[in-house]
């Protein structure tokens, strides 16, 4: 019997809510296994928030207006230090996969996942910055047929998490 591929996602540096909460709930969806919030990515509220109150309570509300919950569901962790996290998740043998346009990506169809995959995403314009790209062992990207070059984040991420899945 095959085992189960345990997938990670990463969101990072990504400023909406609505695709943050989109997000969650497509890893709850997908069956992923943990998802950390990094950089300036808005995160839900919790128990130990250090956040001003009204603060934390306005990004949860927007979070949840899309999530419907998931944050409840889903095992996720803000964390702001990127690189420090991708050390952490080598070191317990994931494989590092980035999803962004660039000279290295190959088609997300043409993708051999292993056992253990974090998928990082980003921000929608700017893309994943070329450092964590020169830090992970691959990066893939989805084929556009239209005039336009990109599809939101969080269409994205579910797109390639399901293709991940498969």
């Amino acid at each position: 019997m095959a085992t189960e591929r345990l997938l990670i996602l990463i969101i990072h540096n990504v400023r909406s809510t609505h695709n943050v909460g989109s997000m969650l709930r497509t890893a709850d969806g997908l069956g992923v296994s943990k998802v950390y919030l990094t950089g300036y990515t808005p995160y839900p509220q919790h128990k130990t928030d250090d956040r001003l109150p009204f603060l934390a309570e306005s990004i949860n509300k927007r979070i949840t207006k899309t999530s419907l919950g998931a944050e409840h569901y889903v095992d996720w962790e803000h964390c702001v230090d990127i690189s420090k996290l991708l050390r952490e998740l080598h070191k317990t043998k994931y494989e590092i996969v980035a999803l962004e346009q660039s000279k290295r990506s190959i088609p997300v169809h043409d993708y051999k996942a292993p056992d253990r995959v974090a998928l990082i995403v980003g921000r929608e314009i700017g893309g994943i910055e070329l450092s964590i790209l020169d830090s992970s062992d691959a990066i893939i990207e989805i084929p556009m047929k239209g005039k336009k070059e990109s599809f939101n984040v969080s269409v994205a991420a579910a797109i390639a998490l399901f293709a991940i899945r498969a």
